[in-house]
């Protein structure tokens, strides 16, 4: 009977030590197998009881952060079907802390009869897409207040012919909306300026200002920036300049301006940088635009390049103090661009808002691959400023369209009566920069004829002379479905749909990630030489997977 006994709990020993032993790991061989190679997602979801079938498992926990996208994403191209990428369910980690943005509220719809016209300073920033990229890519969805739509539609080439001789050209069309109201349609309203090729640019007289205070040190933030500038840097030619300001407790001159022609100095002085102290960014920028001014060179790109993760905790931290005072060195015809790195005690709000107020852009580098897109295959748009103050004013006919809904530019909104006054501060465009404005509109039935007239105002950066074009878009313009409108219009809207949700917009109450994973699929095929279009679908699909019932 005591033999019995023990064997019995001999027997349940075992079993509750194999239980709580670790399962077998794969080699290193299969582990990098399976990561190189992931089992690619499926593009037609099953349906259940007229529904999108809920994704076999939890969404409780955040998914552990995979590689980036491949070259081509298999299938996109294709058009097969094949089942979703399960990534394990394993925590990442507590999502980064102590970000900082700015809610700016979603645009309403409004009554035509009550204001037809719409009017807005222009943005060619791209910070809030790859901002949210880097999440997606770590394992979280980006915080709702980090989404600005239209920065996300124009990381997008929306495809839009060069105008042949003059500076901008005015390009809308529309179909009805996806996901939506059925009688809502969505306009698209777009510009794109004129390329100046690389040798033909003007002379580039350039001040980095760089952040090195200690919070540069984390994720090897320093390290990037470096390795971004040299892209950069190699791509300067002799008659170009640059000179090289630091901050962190202090600010202090790493490099007095010197030719483009001598790399190895410049380089020699960005790779010496060492993180230290805390963050005076009021500082560096007074130093940094103080050289810009003693540098200055007419008839040449007189720009500040800030490289930091906006953090201010020494000097002003007032985003407002700081814009005060370098807003007299921005008359002067100083623009400022601002460059954003890392994630985690990162002040979103700052960087935007110097770009904004400084006459510049406001880029997000998560990778080195983006710091090439910006510095290497944009060079001219990122140097070239070719107009000023740009603002856009669509005039609705009250007898054709109900009501009407900007997507998005909720903190570039600009009075209706100062479209024409030239104090105003708006955008600034680069060389071949685009940029596009989406609608939801409500038309009455049956109604034929003129819906807007669109007017672009801007002045020119060096003569300062104010230009003025305009054009209409009518009913007859419109596609008869979404489906049978120009690829390029399908990515806009779906690219603006999927901030939408992720910003939590009541006027997509019912859509789910899961719907849009589908349609940006379904444009990832149309547009398949894109690459960025193939990420877009990609990312979808990884947010889709850390979280496919939001709205649902």
């Amino acid at each position: 009977m005591n033999t019995q006994r023990f064997s019995i709990a001999f027997l349940l020993i075992c079993l509750l030590l194999a239980a709580c032993a670790p399962a077998a790991q794969p080699s290193k061989q299969e582990a990098t197998q399976s990561e190189a190679q992931p089992p690619a997602p499926n593009l037609e979801p099953e349906k259940a009881e007229g529904k999108d079938a809920p994704l076999p498992y939890s969404t409780a926990m955040p998914v552990q952060p995979l590689a980036e996208a491949p070259k081509n994403w298999a299938g996109i191209t294709g058009g097969e079907s094949y089942q979703p990428v399960l990534i394990p369910q394993i925590p990442a980690g507590a999502p980064p802390a102590d970000n900082y943005y700015q809610n700016y509220g979603i645009n309403p719809f409004v009554d035509t009869h009550e204001d037809h016209l719409s009017t807005f300073g222009l943005d060619v920033d791209t910070a809030s897409y790859t901002v949210m990229r880097r999440h997606i890519n770590d394992g979280y969805l980006p915080p709702a207040d980090s989404v600005r739509v239209e920065e996300y539609i124009n990381y997008f080439n929306m495809g839009y012919p060069t105008p042949a001789s003059v500076a901008f050209g005015i390009y809308a069309d529309g179909a009805p909306s996806p996901n939506t109201d059925s009688n809502e349609m969505i306009l698209r309203f777009g510009i794109q300026g004129y390329h100046v090729a690389e040798a033909g640019r003007k002379p580039a007289n350039l001040v980095f200002v760089i952040d090195v205070s200690g919070s540069m040190a984390q994720e090897n933030r320093l390290g990037l920036v470096q390795r971004s500038l040299q892209m950069l840097v190699e791509r300067l030619r002799p008659d170009d300049s640059v000179g090289i300001v630091v901050y962190g407790t202090e600010a202090r001159v790493a490099l007095e301006p010197t030719s483009g022609s001598n790399r190895g100095l410049i380089l020699e002085a960005i790779y010496a940088l060492q993180p230290e102290g805390s963050t005076n960014a009021e500082a560096g920028l007074m130093v940094g635009y103080d050289m810009a001014m003693r540098a200055y060179r007419s008839g040449a790109n007189n720009r500040v390049i800030l490289c930091s993760d906006g953090v201010a905790n020494t000097g002003a931290t007032d985003p407002n103090v700081i814009l005060n005072r370098i807003h007299g060195y921005v008359s002067e015809g100083i623009t400022l661009t601002t460059v954003g790195f890392g994630m985690g005690n990162f002040n979103d709000v700052l960087m935007e808002q110097m770009a904004d107020n400084g006459d510049g852009f406001y880029a997000y580098v998560d990778s080195e691959e983006q710091a090439r897109k910006l510095f290497i295959n944009q060079i001219t748009s990122t140097l070239q400023t070719i107009a000023r103050d740009a603002k856009i004013q669509v005039d609705f006919n009250p007898d054709i369209v109900a009501r009407y809904r900007l997507i998005g530019y909720e903190n570039r909104a600009i009075a209706d009566q100062d479209f024409r006054n030239d104090q105003v501060d708006a955008g600034e465009l680069g060389a071949g920069h685009s940029a596009a404005a989406l609608y939801a509109v409500q038309l009455y039935p049956g109604v034929q004829g003129r819906l807007a007239t669109v007017q672009l105002r801007w002045k020119n950066p060096d003569t300062y002379q104010v230009q003025e074009i305009n054009g209409n878009f009518n009913t007859w313009d419109l596609a008869a479905s979404f489906d049978q409108a120009e690829p390029r219009y399908q990515l806009a809207v779906t690219v603006a749909q999927y901030a939408e949700v992720l910003r939590n917009s009541p006027y997509m109450r019912g859509t789910t990630l899961y719907q849009l994973r589908t349609q940006a699929a379904q444009v990832a095929r149309l547009l398949s030489s894109d690459q960025d279009v193939i990420e877009f679908a990609w990312l979808v699909d990884r947010a889709t997977q850390i979280n496919p019932t939001i709205f649902q």
